[in-house]
């Protein structure tokens, strides 16, 4: 994978066991986001071959309906508060709103009284705790997750480090990038870091 003449991923293997957490580490600009991207199917390798539950990423309605990310930066509806932001993602995968636990999302990320509000009027952290309510809402086999520590205080960190924990608990897969080894450990995620992947391999 390149930018231009730029090399940014090259030979770089990495697998996530079904149901186990990865969360990659390094200094900004080494690929971490790119690698993410990648898996995503937001982005395509220019050689190699990426795999998610066996098949191409975003080649099919099943994969999204299984894997939920962070990678790229969510659509805010005009005119929707954030419930309805919340009601909408449930509706799109098949949740009846008012049993999904929409209200007790909204107060275990502090949003409870922003309901009401559209979510661009709300701060940067605000916005940080609204988008992983949203992916931890709907249901999914895979999170993945681009440094979902950012903005957040150390409360909000620890709180959020127990729900992926939780998540894996349940079956689910978790691969996502950090910066903070602790929130990554206390999420449950082995630690491995852009370097340790450069080898033989698939991306």
């Amino acid at each position: 994978m390149s930018y231009g003449s730029t090399p940014v991923l090259v030979d770089v293997g990495l697998t996530v066991p079904a149901g186990a957490g990865v969360c990659v580490t390094g200094e900004n600009g080494i690929g971490k986001s790119t690698l993410l991207r990648c898996v995503s199917s937001l982005q395509q390798p220019g050689a190699g071959s990426v795999r998610v539950f066996g098949a191409v990423p975003g080649d099919s309605p099943g994969f999204w309906r299984a894997v939920a990310t962070t990678v790229e930066p969510p659509t805010w509806y005009p005119g929707l508060t954030t419930r309805e932001h919340a009601e909408l993602v449930c509706r799109a995968h098949g949740q009846d709103p008012d049993s999904s636990g929409i209200d007790e999302a909204l107060d275990r990320f502090g949003l409870a009284g922003h309901a009401d509000a559209i979510p661009p009027s709300l701060s940067s952290g605000q916005k940080q705790r609204l988008t992983l309510a949203l992916v931890l809402l709907r249901p999914s086999s895979l999170l993945i997750l681009d440094e979902p520590e950012q903005r957040l205080d150390p409360e909000g960190r620890a709180m959020v480090a127990g729900m992926l924990a939780d998540y894996l608990a349940g079956g689910g897969s978790l691969l996502l990038a950090s910066h903070d080894d602790k929130f990554a450990a206390a999420s449950g995620a082995d630690l491995v870091s852009m370097e340790q992947l450069t080898g033989p391999g698939p991306a």
